[in-house]
C-alpha cells in the first residue's frame, strides 16, 4: 500500500516536472528567448560593466542632486508605509475571525487587501501615472495601496496568531469593543506588527527605484535621466547611493527589531 502510494506521489511529481519543462520550453519559442546566447552575453556584460558603469570624479559633481532625490524617495517610501499601516491595522482589526464585527465586514476586509496586494506595484504606478501624471504623489499612492494590501493581511494574521484568551477574557469582564482592542489585541501583536512596518519600509524602499522610473519621480527619475543620456558614470554612482541607503535602514530597521524582542 505505502509502495503504490509512493509510487503514484512520483509519477504526479514527474507530470508537474514534464509540465513545467514544456511551458518553459513554449514560453521561450514564443519570445524567441535563447538560452545560449544569453549565457554567451553574461561575460560580455560583466566586461562592459567593469568599463563603463562606475562612478568617476567628474560624476561626484552630481552627488547632491542624487542625494535630495534619495531623501525624496526615503522619505515617501517611510510616509506610504506608515500611512498605510494606519488604515491596514483598522481594516486587520474587522477582517480577523478574532475582532471581526461581522461577516460581511471581514470579506469586505479581505478583498480589499488581496486586490491591492495582488497587483504589483508598478502596475498601480502605471495607472495612477494616468490620472495624477508625473509626481511624488504618484509614486505615494502605489507604494501605499500596495503597502496595505500587504500589511493588512500580514497583520491579520498576526492578530490571529495572538489569540483568543485575552479577548474573551475581557469580554467575559464586561469591557467594550474598542477597549478589548487596545488592551488585548495591541499590547499582545504590537511588537509583531511593528517589525512588519519595518519590513514595510525596507520593501518600499527597495520597489521605489522601479516606482520613479515609471512616475517620474524620486531616485528612479535621475538614474532613468543619466542613464538614457547615456551618463553611465553618473547612473552608476545613483546605484551606489541606493544601495548605501538601503543596507543603512536595514540596518536600523534590525536594530530596532532587537530592541523590541
Amino acid at each position: 500500500m505505502s509502495q503504490t502510494y509512493f509510487l503514484t506521489k512520483r509519477l504526479r511529481s514527474l507530470v508537474v516536472l514534464g509540465v513545467i519543462v514544456l511551458v518553459c520550453f513554449g514560453s521561450s519559442v514564443l519570445t524567441q528567448f535563447n538560452l545560449s546566447q544569453g549565457i554567451a552575453a553574461i561575460p560580455k556584460a560583466i566586461v562592459w560593466g567593469f568599463s563603463n558603469f562606475y562612478p568617476t570624479a567628474d560624476s561626484l559633481a552630481y552627488l547632491s542632486d542624487i542625494w535630495a532625490k534619495m531623501q525624496e524617495t526615503l522619505l515617501v517610501s517611510i510616509a506610504a508605509a506608515v500611512v498605510a499601516a494606519i488604515f491596514a491595522f483598522i481594516f486587520a482589526i474587522l477582517g480577523s475571525r478574532i475582532t471581526k464585527v461581522s461577516n460581511f465586514l471581514a470579506v469586505l476586509s479581505r478583498a480589499f487587501a488581496n486586490l491591492s496586494r495582488n497587483i504589483d506595484v508598478s502596475v498601480w504606478s502605471i495607472v495612477l501615472l494616468l490620472t495624477f501624471g508625473q509626481t511624488s504623489l504618484t509614486g505615494f499612492f502605489a507604494l501605499f495601496i500596495a503597502s496595505f494590501g500587504f500589511l493588512t493581511r500580514a497583520f491579520m494574521e498576526t492578530i490571529d496568531e495572538s489569540g483568543t484568551d485575552p479577548v474573551e477574557a475581557l469580554k467575559s469582564a464586561g469591557a467594550g469593543y474598542v477597549p478589548t482592542i487596545f488592551q488585548a489585541v495591541v499590547p499582545s501583536s504590537i511588537s509583531q506588527i511593528m517589525s512588519w512596518i519595518l519590513f514595510m519600509i525596507e520593501t518600499n524602499i527597495r520597489a521605489a527605484t522601479l516606482v520613479g522610473i515609471l512616475t517620474g519621480s524620486g531616485i528612479g527619475y535621475i538614474f532613468d535621466l543619466y542613464y538614457k543620456r547615456m551618463d553611465y558614470h553618473a547612473a552608476s554612482l545613483v546605484v551606489v547611493v541606493i544601495v548605501i541607503s538601503i543596507l543603512l535602514i536595514e540596518q536600523l530597521s534590525n536594530y530596532v527589531r532587537r530592541a523590541m524582542l
